[in-house]
């Protein structure tokens, strides 16, 4: 089927900025970085977003198509690790690796990923698995994306397969034992 005959939103509307919506896609963290996809809504409405740059959607945006109708972005729920202990501690080791994580008053989220999940074991972290919705912060700076990087032996190596921009300053020493 071609992308052409479906109908196209080229419109990111901002949590809070919208009303009204007719439909709802739900989506994991991944696949809410994006910038020109087709995606079906949970409805069954098929549709192409073709926005200017890749974009991370957060739970609660959403897109308008070219006639106005707005469909609503829902997290889908994924395997978590569900954090607690030493919350300030236990968020400075994981964002230490560029890893996603939630942010909440008693406890931290992050995906499923076995190399943290032994490093926190041995912060003395309390985890347990789940399936929840993932709605990891954003950045410092606004929308974004915190992306997990691989440290070599010398310097960062990026290959995302996408572009983006690291005009803060990155260069830091430390172990990551992974």
């Amino acid at each position: 089927m071609s992308g052409a005959s479906l109908p196209m939103a080229q419109i990111l509307l901002r949590k809070g900025g919208w009303s009204d919506a007719v439909e709802t896609v739900t989506l994991d963290y991944d696949a809410r970085f994006l910038r020109r996809k087709k995606l079906t809504c949970d409805g069954g409405l098929a549709f192409v977003v073709d926005l200017d740059k890749t974009t991370s959607l957060d739970a609660g945006d959403a897109l308008e198509l070219g006639d106005g109708r707005v469909i609503e972005v829902r997290a889908a729920d994924e395997n978590v690790l569900v954090i607690t202990g030493n919350l300030p501690r236990l968020a400075w080791h994981i964002g230490n690796r560029h890893t996603p994580c939630q942010v909440e008053t008693t406890r931290l989220v992050i995906q499923n990923d076995p190399v943290i999940r032994h490093m926190l074991e041995h912060l003395d972290a309390e985890i347990s698995a789940a399936v929840e919705p993932f709605t990891p912060e954003g950045g410092a700076y606004g929308h974004g994306r915190t992306h997990s990087h691989e440290h070599g032996n010398s310097a960062h190596d990026h290959d995302h397969g996408h572009s983006h921009d690291h005009s803060h300053d990155h260069s830091h020493e430390h172990e990551h034992g992974h």
